[in-house]
């Protein structure tokens, strides 16, 4: 890396020999000669300037004379070749235009250019371009900005003419001799300053010089050479540390305002997060709690069906035992019809005993009906359960309607929040179509009004500044949309919990309908079980004719017929089908065999009996036959 003093004695050495092209090339181009003139004219005032200034020995000022003589070369040398632009005032020529593009170029000039725009006391292009030079000599950037422009010559190019002392090598060369006065200390005030009305005039007695002068000069130019080294290098040295310093600064500045947003959104994060599991922990106890109705209803409902069970199995059990008892009281009964057969065969002197035998069945046929009155209570108790269990499941609808209205309002949320999300949506577009509307409003503001008052140049900060509003607010708006979203992502995942536990419920209510099913389907076996108990009493109240049956039967044994036992009989004889407490045995009282109702379900008088009594279809048909053969 090449010091200060080093570029200096490059650029003088440099500068030699374009003197001599310059001066081979005066008499073909009057252009020529002005470049090398200024050439010269800033070789002189930079050297005057470095010699002087380390001979002051301090901080240089704005009344310094060499310093200016160096402004007036340097505002020369930029306006050598500097095109005329037409404008509604007029022709002018400005510096600002082309020392506005170091902004662009490097980054770091920005907050020059700033200074120079907000300083209140300059009108004039030109006032804003001296204030622009002495503010890169104080921060020693100088050379650095006035490189970088030159080596864009396609944007020089719409500013000077061809010929002009920025695009060609005398600017280079100018350029190098700056470097060199990056060891002077320079504190100018530039706020006070009339720059808008300052003459540039060169001094040019300052640079007429006897050979005493230039003696002492190189004298002093040897004595100060090391010196000039080592400020250099400590400067050079000291800029990248403070280049590093600013970097590490600026890193440290936009970690601390991420680490803030951060914070900010970590907050709202977790709020929102706290929100929602209060909500969710509401909503898993309101679930647990339908759940544990649910299930207790359902324990009961299987308790209530448990105990119908066991009542119906009981019941059941009791009527086995009662048809077990009639039975058994049949078989006593046919056997004292055998007895009073016999009886009648051998002796009529036993009616007295046969009535006593009626007597007896009278009571038995009352304690019968007393057995049907305690089961007629029973099927009222099994009644008044079913009326329960229905209350119940009307109950658990119920709790199935509240669930499903806890759903459609979790409904009504997402779509609330959907409506939400379209309106930041739409909130979101209209930002961005004014963002797009002032960008172009300044864009054309900058074009078409780029030389006015500083009224509107404040005019366009505010712009920008609402731009910026605009862009701060749109950054809002995604992030809330962004929340939005993931709320109602978690909406969702809620709605879907809650459809599980919805078909878990629907489960539970196909299980309580096929319990309902069963207890139908047990109703109807018990209004079966009813429908035969009130045959069986029907039946039984007509056991007051069983001694008229006994004395039929009693004249069939006479006739020669053949009354089967009860016991050996399973089946319907006519239509084979089973026996059963519904399905009762009944003797046909013309041939002695057993049939069931529906097959048995005829009255006819027999010869051996006056009265009608019982026959089974066969017989029916051939009675009626008989009859009718007899008539004809």
């Amino acid at each position: 890396m090449y010091s200060p003093q080093s570029l200096h004695r490059w650029g003088i050495t440099h500068s030699e020999s374009m003197e001599r092209l310059a001066y081979s090339q005066a008499m073909r181009d009057p252009m020529a000669m002005e470049r090398a003139n200024l050439l010269n004219m800033a070789k002189l005032s930079i050297k005057g300037l470095i010699e002087s200034a380390l001979s002051f020995g301090r901080t240089l000022d704005s009344d310094y004379p060499p310093l200016q003589q160096f402004f007036v070369v340097m505002e020369h040398c930029l306006k050598h070749g500097l095109r005329v632009k037409k404008s509604f005032l007029g022709f002018s020529k400005s510096l600002w235009g082309p020392l506005e593009l170091v902004e662009k170029l490097c980054p770091e000039a920005s907050e020059i250019s700033a200074s120079v725009r907000d300083l209140p006391g300059l009108k004039t292009p030109l006032g804003r371009a001296r204030a622009w030079l002495r503010l890169a000599l104080m921060q020693k950037r100088l050379a650095d900005y006035l490189r970088l422009l030159i080596t864009r010559k396609d944007l020089l190019s719409d500013f000077y003419e061809d010929s002009a002392l920025m695009l060609e090598e005398e600017g280079a060369v100018i350029v190098g001799l700056l470097v060199g006065l990056n060891v002077i200390d320079a504190n100018l005030c530039v706020k006070g300053e009339d720059l808008d009305s300052q003459v540039g005039v060169i001094d040019f007695s300052m640079y007429l010089k006897n050979d005493m002068d230039d003696y002492r000069s190189e004298e002093r130019n040897s004595q100060i050479a090391s010196i000039l080294d080592q400020k250099n290098y400590v400067e050079e040295l000291n800029r990248q540390l403070n280049s590093t310093v600013h970097g590490l600064h600026s890193r440290v500045d936009s970690l601390e305002k991420s680490n803030s947003k951060l914070i900010e959104e970590l907050a709202i994060a977790k709020n929102n997060i706290i929100k929602l599991q209060e909500e969710n922990q509401q909503l898993r106890s309101e679930n647990n709690l339908i759940l544990m109705k649910a299930q207790h209803h359902l324990e009961v409902t299987q308790g209530d069906t448990s105990l119908e069970r066991d009542t119906y199995k009981q019941s059941r059990q009791g009527l086995d035992e009662m048809f077990n008892e009639a039975q058994r009281q049949l078989k006593e009964e046919c056997q004292l019809r055998q007895d009073v057969e016999n009886e009648l065969v051998a002796q009529v002197s036993m009616k007295q005993e046969m009535e006593l035998a009626m007597k007896l069945l009278e009571k038995d046929i009352h304690e019968k009906q007393d057995t049907l009155i305690g089961l007629r209570h029973q099927l009222d108790e099994v009644k008044a359960i079913n009326v329960e269990m229905y209350q119940k499941m009307q109950s658990s609808d119920e709790e199935m309607k509240k669930k499903n209205d806890v759903i459609s309002r979790l409904e009504e949320k997402t779509n609330q929040i959907t409506a939400t999300m379209k309106q930041l949506e739409q909130r979101l577009q209209e930002a961005e179509r004014h963002r797009s509307s002032a960008v172009e409003g300044s864009r054309r503001f900058k074009l078409d009004f780029a030389n006015k008052a500083d009224s509107l140049q404040r005019q366009i900060e505010l712009r920008e500044k609402q731009l910026q509003q605009l862009e701060t607010d749109l950054k809002i708006e995604r992030e809330w949309r962004q929340t939005l979203q993931n709320d109602l992502d978690r909406e969702r995942d809620m709605v879907s919990q809650l459809s599980t536990e919805a078909l878990q419920i629907n489960g539970l209510k196909k299980e309580f309908h096929r319990l309902q099913e069963e207890n139908i389907q047990l109703k109807t076996i018990c209004e079966d079980q009813e429908k035969a108990l009130e045959e069986l009493g029907s039946k039984l109240s007509e056991s007051k004719l069983k001694i008229e049956d006994i004395k039929e039967a009693n004249k069939a044994l006479q006739g020669g017929q053949v009354w089967l036992k009860d016991k050996d009989a399973t089946h319907c004889k006519l239509c084979e089908k089973e026996f059963s407490i519904s399905r009762r045995k009944h003797h046909c009282r013309n041939c002695g065999e057993i049939f069931c109702n529906s097959c048995s379900d005829n009255e006819l008088p027999l010869p051996a009996s006056p009265k009608p009594v019982r026959v089974c279809d066969t017989c029916h048909a051939l009675l009626l036959q008989r009859c009718s053969s007899t008539t004809t």
